[in-house]
């Protein structure tokens, strides 16, 4: 493989290269085919959990509701998020970067990218869930403009915001006595100021933000929702009172609690990478011997990219549970009142 000119060894200029997916300090056999199962399994559930949740969203005949775009753009983000992984794999068993620089370009690349794009899909969907309760929206539609809008712009911020694991991760030669041309994927920043800008920024910019406006949208849906609650408890003692009243139907609280599942389980699996993505840099930049071996990095991604699976089988579940009881009562279309297989028996009955 031919070298960039410009490599340095591992610890030129006193600084520190994380090695990332490049395990060099030791390799077991034994370990390597557990790290393999482990992942390869995230993987295959992954791609199967996410193409039976298009099919299922497909089957249901919804594709014409802009929530329904943006929950498949979601499934799309989260098999994009696992494609990396045969990579991985490959790197944990050959130790040394033997993948070329396009792949080295490509890998943190595309899982920052399709991790961001998740996140912003989500905060997407709750604020069109909140504008549609807001507008009294009552049955799906589609705005194809606003749409395709959302969906340029979730992918230029998310592919602009993580930029910067494409242009500076390369491949470097590493200084070993006891090894000859090893070399290692990683992350070489032209000024170390750099670094510290990004980490901060891309962790505001595609974590911190988009979790606020996950947080004050699903905020206004649940006040909207206490306030449906009591209005519809005093309606019977009470004449209807002027102006316009809000309503969250049973199926929007269906779809708000499990969105708010998916968030949730986001923000709890993607908060060790972030964390162990400061610790790499606390150990590149100080002179402090900070333990954080490629090891540790590979189990934190895993665990990360276990978060693809979890989404399509969270949302699958409601939407099974809603299609069940469409062939229970022989309809397509689920009334949003309560009981409603009891109701569709008793009207047979009564024929």
């Amino acid at each position: 493989m031919d070298i960039d000119p410009q490599t340095h060894l591992l610890h030129s200029r006193n600084f520190t290269y994380f090695s990332f997916f490049s395990e060099l300090h030791y390799w077991n056999h034994a370990t390597t085919i557990v790290e393999t199962l482990a992942i390869s399994t995230v993987f295959l559930v992954s791609v199967v959990t996410n193409a039976g949740a298009v099919a299922l969203v497909t089957w249901e005949r919804r594709l014409l509701a802009n929530k329904t775009i943006l929950t498949l753009n979601l499934f799309v983000a989260d098999l994009l998020f696992v494609s990396m992984v045969p990579l991985i794999v490959a790197v944990r068993w050959t130790g040394s970067w033997t993948l070329g620089f396009a792949a080295c370009h490509s890998v943190l690349y595309v899982i920052c990218m399709s991790g961001c794009a998740t996140i912003t899909t989500l905060a997407s969907i709750s604020v069109e869930r909140l504008q549609a309760i807001l507008r009294l929206q009552t049955t799906p539609t589609l705005n194809p403009k606003m749409v395709a809008v959302t969906l340029i712009f979730i992918w230029a911020f998310s592919a602009l915001t993580a930029l910067p694991t494409s242009l500076f991760f390369t491949v470097i030669e590493v200084d070993f006595t006891e090894q000859e041309d090893v070399h290692i994927c990683t992350l070489k920043w032209p000024d170390p100021t750099g670094e510290i800008v990004w980490n901060v920024s891309f962790t505001a910019l595609c974590f911190l933000l988009p979790g606020l406006i996950i947080v004050v949208s699903y905020s206004k849906i649940l006040q909207i929702a206490k306030k449906s609650k009591r209005r519809l408890q005093r309606q019977d003692s009470q004449p209807p009172l002027g102006g316009s009243e809000y309503h969250v139907s049973r199926q929007d609280m269906k779809l708000f609690r499990t969105l708010l599942f998916l968030v949730l389980s986001f923000l709890l699996m993607w908060c060790p990478i972030f964390i162990i993505t400061f610790l790499i840099m606390a150990r590149n930049l100080s002179s402090s011997h900070l333990h954080v071996s490629s090891t540790m990095f590979f189990w934190v991604t895993t665990f990360t990219l276990t978060n693809s699976a979890l989404n399509p089988i969270l949302y699958s579940l409601c939407q099974f549970r809603n299609s069940g009881r469409k062939f229970c009562c022989g309809s397509a279309v689920a009334p949003l009142r309560g009981d409603t297989c009891s109701s569709g028996q008793r009207q047979t009955t009564q024929q």
